[in-house]
C-alpha cells in the first residue's frame, strides 16, 4: 500500500491567504487614516480660543448697535452679483461701503470677504469672487466695525436672504 503525499506548503493553500486579508485590510485602513489626519489640517479649531471667549462681549456690542440704529438688510443674488437693500431707523448713518462675509460653516478655505458699494436708496452691490453654493454664515459690517447683521443662507434657494441683528 502506497500513501499518496499531497500536501502543499503552506503558503500555496487559499486558507492562510484569505485568512490573514482581514487584520492586512485594517492595518491598511489604519495608515490611510493616520496619514489622512496629519496631512489635513482642521479649519474648525481656533488656536487662540481663549482670546475668541473674551471678545464675545465685544461682538455682542455691535448686535445691540445694530438692534439701536433700527437696521435690516435684504441680500439677493444673481449669478456672481449680490445685490443688498440695507433700511435703517436713521438713513443718514449708511456708510458707503459695506462689508459683507460670507464663512462656509465646515470648509475655511472656502471664505469669502465681499466689498459692497452704496447705490443710493440703501441698496448696495458687489461681486463674489467664486460661486457659492448650499449653507452659509454671513455677516454684514459697516468699515468701522461698529455694528453688525447676521443671518444664515441657502445660497441654492432663490429667495432672498433676511440679516437681523442679533437679540440676546
Amino acid at each position: 500500500m502506497t500513501l499518496k503525499n499531497d500536501s502543499k506548503p503552506w503558503y500555496k493553500e487559499p486558507w492562510p491567504w484569505i485568512l490573514m486579508a482581514g487584520p492586512g485590510l485594517v492595518i491598511v485602513a489604519a495608515i490611510i487614516t493616520i496619514w489622512i489626519s496629519v496631512v489635513t489640517s482642521d479649519g474648525l479649531v481656533t488656536d487662540d480660543y481663549y482670546k475668541e471667549g473674551l471678545a464675545v462681549n465685544q461682538r455682542m456690542q455691535r448686535d445691540h448697535q445694530a438692534s439701536q440704529l433700527g437696521l435690516h438688510a435684504d441680500l439677493m443674488r444673481a449669478g456672481l452679483n449680490l445685490r443688498l437693500l440695507v433700511t435703517s431707523s436713521e438713513p443718514s448713518s449708511l456708510p458707503e461701503v459695506m462689508k459683507l462675509r460670507l464663512a462656509h460653516p465646515t470648509i475655511d478655505g472656502r471664505d469669502q470677504t465681499i466689498e459692497l458699494k452704496s447705490e443710493g436708496a440703501g441698496f448696495y452691490g458687489g461681486v463674489l469672487a467664486a460661486d457659492v453654493a448650499g449653507r452659509w454664515h454671513v455677516t454684514l459690517e459697516d468699515p468701522a466695525g461698529q455694528w453688525r447683521l447676521q443671518g444664515e443662507w441657502h445660497a441654492s434657494l432663490e429667495e432672498p436672504l433676511r440679516l437681523d441683528a442679533k437679540a440676546d
